[in-house]
């Protein structure tokens, strides 16, 4: 008989609190206070609680201010518009309640939240050799797939902040037509990502990002192809081998960009994620507060 895993739960909670602030109306406290992403950042929260039953948590938050990708690429997130303080007003609010709920918070000023949720998922599983241990990293977005693997999974929301979906091996497959959750870094190369400024190769779409690493494997390998002169590369198109060869520079610094560090110098000690007792008088004291 299998022996049961233990569960740890990772909250990326920046992108909940964006996902639950766009998908729930203006809700407000008796005094007036905007609680909307509060609120359905906990509903995420409590059914991922309910669902996995986790022996540890944590959650993860960006901190203000530039992080390394910034210093490698100026235009980083450049054409993202910035989220009104009335979301931001509420972040301070959701710590508030996780620490009722005695779930430590981790933050690194440099990095961002994916960054420290690739450290703490690469990094537990070392530190609990037995009994086995599985990560569940919730997330408002798919940021974290590449991230995926034998013991970590991602689950995250379809539309709206109820309708959700678990992501292991075999579903990120299905999602990016077959590739490895590890070729999403290459993908991101290839493909860019619009949402973070992310360029990528001009004119490189989904479709074809997913061709290229389908028959090629990664990065690395298709340009050594496309590099090899006397072996012409006659089943790619030779106006986007020009493309790839002319912006190869511009490739690998999108897959550096995309790709989530799993090395952040953080304080963390598997013990201290234990999910123990909080003290129910004062969550609930809270939660009465926010209404």
């Amino acid at each position: 008989m299998a022996e049961k895993k233990k569960v740890l739960l990772i909250i990326d909670a920046n992108s909940l609190i964006h996902r639950a602030y766009h998908a729930l109306p203006p809700l407000t406290t008796q005094k007036g206070e905007l609680v909307n992403a509060v609120y359905g950042f906990l509903l995420v929260l409590f059914k991922a609680m309910k669902e996995f039953h986790p022996d540890y948590i944590a959650a993860a938050f960006d901190v203000a201010g530039p992080t390394f990708r910034d210093h490698k690429f100026q235009e980083y997130k450049a054409k993202r518009v910035k989220a009104p303080d009335e979301l931001y007003n509420q972040i301070p609010r959701v710590k508030e309640v996780l620490s009722a709920f005695a779930i430590p918070i981790y933050e690194k000023q440099g990095f961002e939240a994916d960054d420290v949720i690739g450290t703490i998922a690469s990094i537990a599983p070392k530190r609990q050799a037995h009994p086995p241990l599985e990560t569940i990293i919730v997330s408002g977005d798919l940021d974290t797939l590449q991230l995926v693997d034998d013991h970590t999974k991602v689950y995250t929301m379809r539309k709206g902040i109820q309708d959700s979906v678990l992501y292991d091996q075999k579903a990120v497959q299905e999602r990016f037509g077959g590739l490895e959750p590890q070729q999403l870094e290459d993908y991101k190369g290839l493909r860019g990502d619009p949402s973070d400024n992310i360029p990528g190769v001009t004119g490189v779409g989904e479709k074809t990002a997913i061709q290229l690493l389908a028959q090629f494997g990664s990065l690395k390998n298709l340009y050594e192809q496309l590099e090899k002169k006397d072996r012409p590369m006659k089943d790619v198109r030779p106006k986007l081998q020009e493309t790839l060869l002319e912006q190869k520079e511009q490739a690998f610094l999108s897959k550096e960009l995309g790709t989530i560090q799993r090395n952040v110098p953080i304080d963390f000690r598997l013990p201290d994620l234990a999910w123990q007792q909080y003290n129910k008088d004062e969550a609930e004291a809270l939660l009465k507060k926010l209404d």
